[in-house]
């Protein structure tokens, strides 16, 4: 079934990969199925199908990633506008709301999306959701001072908290050296509402909620490739 799920995201990554055009500045996202899309962005550099792109990775562990395979990179204070992004999610629902942050990397990808004219969201079948917090856990990230008020308050809106850990049993840090709660609120029937609530806390950094971000979501299904705009 391994070997059936990595098809899929190959077959969507290759997907996403065909919406770039030379001269664009793309976005890097993280996780199984977007890093598929970056070998395959690396591999069409290699053989001169593809040429004269910057990027902009979301994590510390995708720039690293890209070094390595000789995509060339720029930052945002360079290129302030991304022409479109490749990422992935850890759950998807048919309006395109989304949660993200499993990889840890979800305020940078938040920005990156944020600044992305064109933000396609890849992912293999079981990512897909009637209604968020189904399958996946709600990423928090809060910064270390204060962090155990913060889980109270997440408990408070009816959550169960667990705190990230690296894996030496220490509390997780995320490229900005903040904590991550992962909170099980079931699921979430009226997620913008939540995220409003998330948002409005101090010592909240931001949260796993993307709303309204994805331009499109593309699903690879045993049937095939399924593309919700």
């Amino acid at each position: 079934m391994s070997d059936e799920f990595d098809r899929q995201k190959r077959q969507v990554a290759d997907y996403a990969v065909q919406s770039i055009r030379p001269g664009m500045v793309i976005g890097l996202g993280g996780g199984t199925t977007a890093r598929y899309a970056m070998r395959r962005v690396a591999a069409l550099l290699e053989l001169g199908d593809l040429a004269d792109i910057l990027a902009i990775p979301c994590s510390l562990l995708v720039e690293a990633d890209a070094q390595r395979l000789g995509i060339p990179l720029t930052t945002l204070e360079d290129h302030p506008l991304i022409d479109l992004t490749i990422d992935g999610a850890d759950e998807v629902t048919g309006e395109k709301y989304l949660i993200k942050g499993g990889g840890g990397a979800l305020l940078r990808e938040k920005i990156v999306a944020q600044a992305s004219r064109r933000e396609i969201i890849i992912v293999d079948e079981r990512k897909y959701s009637p209604m968020l917090g189904t399958h996946a856990l709600l990423p928090v990230e809060v910064v270390p001072f204060g962090w155990r008020l913060q889980a109270e308050y997440l408990e408070s809106l009816g959550a169960v908290i667990t705190v990230r850990l690296a894996a030496d049993s220490i509390p997780y840090r995320t490229d900005q050296n903040n904590y991550i709660l992962d909170c099980d609120f079931g699921p979430i029937a009226h997620p913008a509402e939540l995220a409003n609530r998330l948002a409005a806390r101090a010592g909240i950094v931001e949260h796993g909620l993307f709303l309204g971000v994805a331009s499109e979501v593309v699903i690879a299904r045993e049937s095939g490739i399924e593309v919700i705009t």
